[in-house]
């Protein structure tokens, strides 16, 4: 009897540590299964994460000033269309190495760029933008203005422009397109470079010409009309008469450097469309529609 009930109780013994290690043996298959489980799930966040940082949550976009106005205020439409945040890397064309061609030669990260033609030409010829992408957006005209409440010199011929800018007794133009165009080419063909010249100061470092006349640092200003318009402090801002007016055409393309073209390109359709004419219109360009 004595026996019997040892080896009973030995039996038993053996099978509780049977059934013991087998599961414990299925508990850590279930666990290196969970295990495995988070494992792949942790791997397959880190490749998610990986892809959106590739793939990015905003556009950047560098701008001239010409057309800044008209893109500020599109900005809400535009992030509804492309799904993005948009991040204005740029409202000027600068100087420097601060200008838009110097960060772009330097591989800065940018989506869309717009600038006036001829530069925009140049960076697709430089490797910069994508020439399939070049599109034009809008013309602007040349503007003067005077500090607000100053008297409002006549401009409405060429005659009284000449005389305007004699009797001026300094002048600022911008860094830019229409500043060439005053320094370079105005003044010659007026004939009044010599007397106009040492007056006029050249305005550096993507500030508004509007901003420096608004200070009383120069009697009269000239710019893109569109530049000038939203400028506070200054007044009468009054195109330059025909015969000797400068339309620039401002276009945009998307860069070599860009995370997701096809939100670039479609960025620049929209500005292209007639659904973006009037805020275009509003700040002072002429839309150039959709080509």
């Amino acid at each position: 009897m004595g026996f019997n009930l040892e080896h009973k109780t030995l039996n038993t013994l053996r099978c509780t540590s049977i059934m013991q290690l087998d599961r414990s043996q299925d508990l850590e298959i279930k666990g290196c299964k969970i295990g495995c489980r988070n494992d792949h799930l942790q791997s397959t966040n880190e490749k998610n994460k990986t892809t959106m940082n590739t793939m990015t949550d905003d556009i950047r976009v560098m701008t001239s000033g010409a057309f800044t106005a008209a893109y500020l205020e599109l900005i809400p439409r535009l992030e509804l269309l492309t799904k993005k945040k948009l991040v204005t890397a740029a409202t000027s064309i600068g100087t420097g190495e601060t200008s838009i061609p110097n960060r772009l030669r330097r591989g800065e990260p940018v989506d869309v760029v717009i600038v006036a033609d001829g530069v925009l030409v140049g960076f697709i010829k430089d490797g910069l933008i994508m020439a399939e992408s070049y599109t034009p957006l809008a013309r602007s005209a040349i503007g003067m203005a005077v500090r607000a409440g100053a008297p409002k010199p006549d401009i409405s011929t060429v005659d009284a422009l000449k005389r305007t800018l004699l009797r001026a007794k300094s002048i600022a133009y911008s860094a830019s397109v229409s500043g060439d165009y005053f320094s370079t080419e105005l003044l010659q063909r007026l004939g009044i470079a010599d007397q106009v010249v040492s007056k006029s100061r050249r305005i550096e470092g993507g500030e508004r010409v509007g901003a420096v006349v608004a200070r009383g640092e120069a009697e009269i200003g000239f710019q893109q009309i569109s530049e000038l318009l939203p400028v506070p402090g200054i007044d009468h801002v009054t195109p330059l008469p025909p015969e000797v007016q400068k339309l620039s055409v401002f276009s945009a393309g998307v860069a070599l450097s860009t995370k997701d073209s096809s939100a670039a390109h479609a960025l620049i359709r929209f500005l292209a469309s007639p659904e973006a004419a009037r805020a275009i219109t509003n700040s002072g360009l002429e839309p150039i529609g959709n080509r």
